[in-house]
């Protein structure tokens, strides 16, 4: 069994997420599962977000939306494989 796990920190969430999430509607056919993580709630919300996504689909297309995001600035993004035999 094999998982793709797209890790994206925002680090300017207030001003990078709604491009974040442009980019992420584009590619909502490969994306199996989506969590989303900051602190704070209403006047207490950070500018840091952590976003998990599962992901499906060839490595070409995980690779390229791990690169569209890694372009945005305040973004970091980090691919990651697991597998278990």
């Amino acid at each position: 069994m094999k998982k793709s796990v797209l890790l994206i920190l925002i680090g300017k969430r207030k001003e990078e997420a709604v491009k974040v999430q442009q980019i992420l509607t584009g590619w909502g056919c490969i994306i199996k599962t989506r969590l989303g993580i900051h602190d704070g709630v209403l006047e207490n919300c950070t500018d840091e977000g952590l976003l998990i996504l599962e992901l499906h689909g060839t490595d070409e297309q995980k690779q390229e939306l791990t690169r569209k995001v890694t372009v945005l600035p305040g973004v970091s993004s980090k691919l990651v494989e697991l597998e278990v035999e």
